[in-house]
């Protein structure tokens, strides 16, 4: 099998190597850049990471191309993030990196020669009746399949996930085993495109800033300032510059550049049971039973280990989750995964049109 593996210079895709030689794959090795890198963005670490995939290349013998898909990057994600914060929404980039980039493009210009393109990613695939599913990894604290929930069928028949039987214990353990040079690097924690820029600072130059009112929505007072809507997430709790707290963002009114909060661990207002979605992405097979309106499901609204049970209802506009239990920080804009009801197989997502309480 002729395969692609895309290096980022991490831990996981370098024993995703490992795990792919051992089975007597000898993989073509892609670096992809498409990081902010410059004179703007000094500390993006490309060229640190492109030192760790010679390394790996040169241990196990196999060819290296560093290509570049920052145009592609900037048009396609960068703009489409900065365009979500603008209206006032949510955005999920690492959704549009994989589809667009990694699944995408990648494939376009080189994938496209390969049966498989394999990464680092912690997620799985299932094969029923011939059908191919994204399937959860082993690992569910690091599984990344509501990352990937928006790439098509066509791209996951060539997905390749080494990392999908693996705990994240295991897969360092590996890395130390073998004297991998990535064994002890830390885990990115950056949204994919911006490395170790602070998101804030991005926004500040792409987005600017525009001082508002933050507004107690049981007093309707004013108790604060920020420098944004766009800096502020329904649900956050951090970085509110308030005190006698904790406070959270409830509610932002994208007019009037007004981020209203509710003071409180649980205040009811951020929480809803309904998620509504225009439309909704399958990645394998519509779910839906013919001639039924409704499935039972597991369900996610953000980056958890933790599945929430639902109903997935069809409406005349599009989608809707009625959820088992009243959910925290429903943020248009977001993505909502949806998986069957034992939370392996994951179907694919929507993204978030608006949430309620019934």
């Amino acid at each position: 099998m002729k395969t692609a593996l895309l290096l980022s210079g991490g831990v996981d895709s370098s024993v995703a190597l490992h795990l792919l030689h051992s089975q007597g794959i000898r993989p073509d090795l892609y670096y992809i850049r498409i990081g902010m890198e410059g004179e703007e963005f000094p500390d993006c670490p490309a060229e640190e990471d492109i030192e760790m995939v010679k390394w790996l290349a040169r241990k196990y013998d196999c060819p290296l191309e560093i290509v570049s898909l920052h145009d592609e990057y900037w048009d396609y994600v960068v703009k489409y993030m900065i365009d979500t914060v603008s209206a006032g929404l949510t955005p999920h980039p690492d959704m549009m990196c994989n589809r667009i980039i990694k699944f995408g493009y990648f494939n376009e210009y080189w994938g496209h020669k390969y049966d498989a393109i394999a990464t680092g990613h912690y997620a799985d695939k299932r094969i029923i009746d011939g059908i191919h599913f994204l399937a959860t990894a082993r690992d569910l604290i690091k599984d990344q399949t509501d990352f990937l929930a928006q790439i098509t069928y066509p791209q996951l028949l060539k997905a390749l996930f080494p990392l999908g039987a693996l705990p994240k214990a295991e897969v360092r353990e590996i890395a130390r085993r073998e004297g991998l040079v990535t064994a002890t690097r830390k885990d990115s924690q950056g949204i994919c495109f911006l490395g170790k820029v602070n998101y804030n600072d991005f926004l500040r130059k792409y987005v600017g800033t525009k001082p508002g009112d933050i507004v107690d929505i049981e007093t309707s007072k004013k108790i604060g300032t920020h420098e944004g809507f766009w800096f502020h997430t329904i649900g956050q709790r951090k970085g509110l510059g308030l005190s006698g707290g904790p406070w959270f963002v409830v509610r932002k009114d994208v007019p009037s550049n007004t981020i209203f909060v509710s003071r409180g661990y649980d205040p009811i207002e951020q929480y809803g049971n309904i998620i509504e979605m225009s439309e909704m992405n399958f990645i394998s097979v519509n779910p839906m039973p013919e001639g039924g309106s409704d499935l039972d499901i597991t369900f996610k609204v953000r980056h958890t280990p933790e599945f929430t049970k639902g109903i997935l209802y069809t409406t005349p506009y599009g989608y809707e989750v009625k959820s088992a239990d009243l959910v925290q920080g429903i943020a248009p804009g977001q993505y909502c995964t949806i998986y069957d009801k034992d939370s392996i197989l994951c179907y694919g997502s929507g993204m978030i049109s608006g949430g309620r309480k019934e």
